[in-house]
């Protein structure tokens, strides 16, 4: 047996899901989304989670972008948006459809 924590992740499946219905987002859409409809979760996590998935090709990036604003941070935000990796297993959640068809229709 493996030592370590285990590889599969609920937090992690459940953002495929999200990915596999919305195409692309970046980590603060997808938390938004995931606590829409999910147990409620930290920010922190879904990074955490975001990158995991990276590492293991369940995510890649698909762009970067540099969004000028006033940020309590400074003038500038950077948002790294996601996509479905090679890697991913989505099986298509009602749950997570309903809500992002009901979205895109408003």
């Amino acid at each position: 047996m493996r030592k370590g924590r285990p590889i599969k992740s609920e937090i992690r499946q459940n953002v495929v899901e999200i990915l596999h219905f919305v195409k692309k987002a970046y980590g603060y859409e997808i938390y938004k989304i995931y606590t829409a409809i999910f147990p409620k979760v930290t920010l922190r996590s879904i990074y955490y989670h975001l990158k995991k998935g990276t590492e293991l090709g369940e995510f890649e990036v698909n762009k970067i972008e540099k969004e000028k604003g006033e940020y309590s941070w400074g003038g500038e935000a950077e948002k790294i948006y996601y996509a479905l990796g090679p890697n991913a297993k989505p099986t298509s959640n009602d749950r997570v459809r309903e809500f992002v068809e009901s979205k895109q229709k408003q």
